[in-house]
């Protein structure tokens, strides 16, 4: 059991922290910091320079603590969050991946979750500094929060746009097809 744990750790929490890591810089594919804030305006968020820094910190933070099994329940709460604000962004497109839906950030909220609810196994920072495990009260508003905060984030982050833009982003989503 602790090494599939220590598995699930390692790839959802590095990927997280990829993800983080593009979002502020031109490493792992990144269109650096310029680029996330240009993606962030594009998907209809407001404050720029600052979310793109805020999201990508938030990410790399959150997978490189559920990578190493520390802080665990906050950890996922935490990559729950940015997650599910990258879902509401890709909502409209569908579930699947293929059509960039939300298949994938769905997965990595499920997968912090349920590495919440179990722990982080033996092979973990939370067992060498003896915090496991994790009490339900702990771990029931963590995984309620992540996604509530994301979807907060989006909603006071969120810019509304104009009708010309959406008719102009329509036109080009088409034209892509």
């Amino acid at each position: 059991m602790n090494a599939g744990l220590l598995l699930l750790r390692l790839v959802a929490g590095l990927l997280i922290a990829g993800h983080g890591v593009q979002k502020v810089s031109f490493r792992l594919g990144g269109h650096g910091l310029a680029g996330g804030t240009e993606e962030f305006r594009q998907d209809g968020f407001r404050g720029g320079r600052l979310t793109a820094v805020v999201a990508g910190a938030s990410q790399i933070g959150a997978g490189l603590f559920l990578t190493a099994g520390l802080l665990t329940p906050l950890a996922a709460m935490a990559a729950m969050g940015v997650m599910t604000v990258a879902g509401t962004v890709k909502r409209d497109k569908g579930l699947w991946v293929q059509n960039d839906g939300y298949e994938y950030p769905m997965v990595l909220v499920a997968v912090s979750a349920g590495l919440a609810l179990t722990g982080p196994g033996g092979w973990s920072l939370d067992r060498a500094l003896g915090l496991t495990p994790w009490p339900l009260w702990v771990v029931l508003p963590a995984i309620v929060a992540g996604p509530v905060s994301g979807l907060l984030t989006r909603l006071v982050l969120h810019r509304p746009s104009a009708p010309a833009e959406r008719k102009e982003r329509k036109r080009y989503a088409q034209a892509a097809d």
